[in-house]
């Protein structure tokens, strides 16, 4: 018998992405015919060689880098991100408005610990990132969903009328995981004005920021010189400079927030892995260039996808952007069994709308079972054409 368990933990379902990998186990894959794995967001190539590079010599020549260090991060970093935002968003940035984490989850998990207990609530737009809702189920706090339509872009007025007496905060992810929706600037600020309005925070999750289709600044949020009394920037460098493994993410508020975010770092890790830390601020400052070109290809991968969608029969395409497309089936069968028959049967493991949706009964698990999250980032046209290619074939051989 198990020893006592937190039912809260017990309760809340196992990570998708790893129950995901347990489909494959015991299937086999021919070598003309490999796995097309579009179910994880993160890069599966090593950081470019001057990056490594830099990693190794500070690995070598710098000893503060295998310490313990501040807890809200690297002082050069925190300064980096000030300085770089402010010029990227029109608005002022100060070095003590910026913390460095464990990657851009645990900057969630902080900032949320500063805002939100047992029995209060926390709105989050559907298809929701699961990690966000995981952290929320694990500490007691209540994910209020927000439906969208099928633009998947979250309406102010419809969240307004959400909230309630425990509502603490909105959480928006722009350009959006899963659904792949770049929120346009007026609903983000549509969004922000309300939560000011209603005192409670504004938490915009800009992991995939780099990769927005669009020119030019996503908001105008940072232009407001009292941003930070209700607004909460997260970012990642994982996906940017493939630094998955060093974990280094970021998080950006007031200064008395990041003074409470500060004891949840200190208790949990005390502080961001150094050489990662090191290795982002190389990055930010050598990269811009390199950076720009791993932005196009995405989009142009994203261009592929938008492009062979509408060939692929039974298929509709919901939104796409970043590392994402998210669409909707027309099968009988529910998205998570569909799900592991792609992988037995094409050859292609992807995520079931079912990991993104509430599983209340309600319309927005009736939705999960219609629906799939393609995240196409690390595979290029030719795997993209081929992906569509092996949809197109399963879907004739179950007409």
């Amino acid at each position: 018998m198990i020893s006592p368990l937190n039912p809260h933990m017990a309760a809340t379902f196992p990570p998708p992405v790893m129950e995901a990998r347990r489909w494959l186990e015991g299937v086999s894959f021919p070598p003309g015919r490999p796995l097309i794995n579009v179910s994880q967001a993160a890069p599966v190539a090593p950081p470019p060689e001057g990056l490594r590079r830099a990693i190794a010599e500070a690995a070598l020549t710098d000893d503060a880098a295998h310490l313990y260090g501040p807890v809200l991060g690297l002082p050069e970093l925190r300064a980096e991100v000030a300085a770089q935002w402010t010029a990227a968003y029109g608005g002022t940035v100060a070095p003590g408005q910026v913390a460095i984490t464990q990657g851009c989850n645990q900057a969630f998990c902080a900032v949320m610990s500063t805002l939100a207990g047992p029995g209060d609530e926390v709105i989050l737009p559907t298809p929701w990132y699961f990690n966000h809702k995981m952290w929320l189920e694990m500490t007691d706090v209540r994910a209020v969903p927000l439906t969208t339509d099928d633009t998947l872009v979250p309406d102010p007025e419809a969240a307004a009328a959400l909230i309630g007496d425990r509502t603490r905060a909105i959480v928006l992810v722009s350009p959006n995981n899963p659904g792949g929706a770049e929120y346009p600037p007026e609903v983000i600020r549509a969004f922000h004005d309300l939560a000011r309005r209603r005192g409670i925070a504004l938490i915009l999750d800009e992991t995939y920021r780099d990769f927005d289709s669009r020119e030019g600044r996503p908001h105008d949020l940072f232009a407001d010189p009292d941003w930070d009394e209700s607004f909460i920037q997260l970012y990642s460098f994982s996906k940017a400079y493939r630094l998955t493994g060093h974990r280094v993410g970021a998080l950006v508020a007031s200064s008395a927030r990041l003074a409470e975010v500060e004891k949840f770092l200190d208790t949990v890790a005390i502080c961001a892995n150094g050489l990662g830390q090191r290795a982002a601020l190389w990055g930010m400052r050598n990269l811009g260039q390199w950076l720009a070109g791993e932005r196009a290809e995405i989009l142009d991968r994203r261009a592929a996808v938008i492009e062979g969608f509408p060939a692929v029969e039974g298929w509709r395409l919901l939104g796409c952007g970043a590392y994402f497309a998210y669409a909707e089936h027309g099968f009988d069968t529910p998205s998570d069994q569909l799900a592991q028959r792609l992988v037995r049967e094409a050859g292609v493991l992807m995520l079931p709308g079912t990991m993104f949706q509430p599983e209340d009964g309600g319309a927005g698990q009736a939705a999960g079972r219609r629906q799939m999250r393609i995240a196409f980032a690390n595979i290029d046209r030719a795997g993209i054409g081929e992906m569509f290619a092996r949809l197109r074939a399963h879907g004739a051989d179950h007409a």
